[in-house]
């Protein structure tokens, strides 16, 4: 059974959440020096993360990303912590995803007068 069991929905489709995921496995690596593997699926894909006391998967699909971790002994002290941290740079990426698709307003065009013809 995991230590860490993390779930988030979302309306992304799978290639969208495909690329947030890959996101998340490369600031997994430079910032908590995790060892990532992504494996693509048909309908899924799977991203297998470890270090030394800890050990998952984060698997992707089209409408959710469920993260499953399990802690070794020393680092098991810290799971509060490890937990916030797992789940603030998941929900950051889908926060900055979402602006970044927001629509944005735009501006009408300004409305010609006709113009007259002088003549």
């Amino acid at each position: 059974m995991p230590d860490i069991h993390i779930t988030r929905e979302h309306s992304l489709g799978l290639p969208r959440a495909r690329k947030l995921a890959f996101e998340w496995a490369q600031t997994a690596e430079e910032k908590f020096d995790m060892e990532c593997t992504y494996e693509e699926g048909h309908d899924a894909d799977l991203v297998s993360f470890t270090r030394t006391g800890v050990n998952g998967e984060l698997k992707v699909t089209k409408d959710s990303f469920e993260l499953d971790a399990r802690l070794g002994f020393l680092l098991g002290v810290f799971k509060g912590r490890i937990e916030s941290e797992i789940v603030n740079v998941l929900d950051d990426l889908l926060l900055e995803h979402k602006a970044r698709t927001k629509p944005t307003a735009r501006k009408s065009a300004p409305k010609k007068s006709p113009v007259k013809k002088r003549g």
